[in-house]
């Protein structure tokens, strides 16, 4: 399902991922890659600090695409993210024709994860891509790495709570 070059693309991922909690963020990373392996664009979660909601790294990278590479080169580039693609995300990822996804961790488990740290809900239905655009490739969760992407949405809660 997943190589061992791409493992390294979600390494990265939750690399940014860490940034963005550092910065004061939610814990979330992502990168684009096209056809041949290069990474042409990554980004990190920027919606607190730069009080905008549209600042996912995700949505962040299917604009940049859409500005900067073909429709061929879109649909032939892959997205690797910490996290399954929110609902907005999933749809610019949609609309931007880009190709396949593959995740660290899914939504199912941030819900999870979330109810297990007394999370409220937020106020979007938590859908997974395919429920969005059920036409994309997605490939995730994977295993070990999500127990990264777990911890650091710990740590904000954690901080987060404390800051109360």
């Amino acid at each position: 399902m997943v190589s061992d070059t791409e493992t390294g693309y979600l390494r990265r991922c939750v690399e940014l991922a860490r940034e963005a909690l550092e910065a004061g963020d939610y814990p979330f990373g992502s990168v684009l890659v096209d056809a041949s392996g290069k990474i042409l664009k990554e980004d990190r979660n920027r919606n607190t600090t730069e009080a905008d909601v549209s600042k996912h790294p995700e949505f962040t990278l299917a604009v940049w695409a859409g500005k900067n590479m073909t429709p061929a080169d879109r649909a032939a580039a892959t997205v690797y993210t910490s996290g399954e693609h929110c609902p907005m995300c999933s749809s610019a990822h949609a609309y931007a024709g880009l190709g396949r996804i593959v995740y660290v961790s899914s939504t199912t488990q941030l819900v999870q994860w979330q109810a297990k740290l007394g999370v409220k809900p937020g106020p979007v239905a938590p859908l997974s891509i395919n429920q969005i655009a059920p036409g994309l490739v997605v490939d995730g969760p994977v295993p070990g790495l999500d127990e990264e992407v777990y911890e650091l949405h710990r740590l904000k809660h954690a901080r987060a709570t404390a800051g109360s």
